[in-house]
């Protein structure tokens, strides 16, 4: 399956938070070093970083790449150790002082939620009231997601939350250890072959209750850098998404060394599934998607509050 690519007119659609000037302050230049950044090793990533990572976008800066997963990605903004990250929506309001959110290269859509899965004795959503479901981090957009979800369908709550990596929950859940897992990424693919059973789509649930698209990984990068440099990184990420559309076979062999699910069939549906038109440029509806969450997330007291300028890109 070809990934997707978005008309032209949807990748211009829309415009940025707002529009700002922020005197350059590090270029490229004057680092002379490669801009260090940490994504996942999810085909998503990799498909969208291929063409830049190996050095194929015209003009670009040169990447020095950790992979990570999302909660290292997270801790790893929250402690400012690199220039550029894949982080959770749901850390922004944390990092946001010293790193901007970049206007694309991120992960939002529409029926792409994280799923929240049982081996088939719970049935009801209320049914999870005191019960001990995993998550894959209690920073992530989906454990955000889950909150809000948990506070309308879950009367009392959920009981104990334990934090384990994405690719250790659904077998966590097969084996009993806990009563439900929160899921992300491909799981949401392969999940039945763990014979398991869907109880709710976080997702399913914002898209009904707000219109919104689903906003989950956000791509970040150091205000230190100043707005030149920042434009230079924006313009890098679309256009090596841009290249991946164009030629989806160029980025197969960097998906598939690193793709934790092999089976090609699953990858192909992980890119064309997380990567969209949000990819190359958030847009109105992305900006409003991200500021929509974050509002109610502080309404509930999960997250501080956003500054009015928090979204500003340069």
């Amino acid at each position: 399956m070809k990934p997707m690519k978005p008309t032209e007119s949807q990748e211009s659609t829309g415009s940025q938070e707002s529009t700002g000037s922020q005197e350059p302050t590090e270029s490229t230049e004057s680092m002379g070093r490669p801009i260090r950044i940490a994504y996942s090793p999810c085909p998503n990533d990799t498909f969208v970083f291929d063409a830049w990572a190996h050095g194929r976008v015209p003009g670009a800066p040169p990447l020095d790449v950790t992979f990570a997963d999302i909660d290292v990605t997270n801790g790893m903004a929250e402690r400012g150790e690199l220039d550029v990250l894949k982080v959770s929506y749901a850390v922004l309001p944390w990092v946001l002082e010293d790193y901007a959110l970049l206007p694309c290269g991120g992960a939002l859509g529409r029926g792409c939620g994280p799923l929240v899965l049982t081996a088939g004795g719970l049935t009801d959503p209320a049914a999870l009231a005191g019960r001990t479901v995993a998550v894959p981090s209690e920073r992530s957009t989906a454990y955000l997601l889950f909150r809000l979800w948990a506070a309308a369908e879950v009367p009392g709550g959920v009981g104990e939350v334990v934090v384990l990596p994405f690719d250790e929950i659904m077998p966590a859940v097969r084996d009993g250890r806990v009563d439900a897992g929160l899921v992300i990424h491909e799981a949401r693919f392969t999940y039945q072959n763990y014979g398991l059973h869907r109880l709710a789509d976080m997702g399913e649930h914002w898209e009904n209750t707000t219109g919104l698209p689903i906003p989950l990984g956000a791509i970040v990068a150091k205000r230190s850098l100043g707005a030149e440099t920042l434009r230079l990184l924006a313009e890098s990420a679309r256009t090596s998404v841009r290249m991946a559309w164009d030629d989806p076979e160029a980025s197969r062999p960097y998906v598939r060394e690193h793709a934790q699910e092999m089976d090609p069939a699953v990858t192909d549906q992980h890119i064309g599934l997380y990567v969209n038109e949000f990819t190359a440029q958030l847009g109105e509806s992305g900006y409003a998607a991200v500021r929509g969450l974050l509002t109610r997330a502080a309404a509930e007291g999960l997250v501080p509050p956003l500054g009015p300028d928090a979204l500003r890109f340069p």
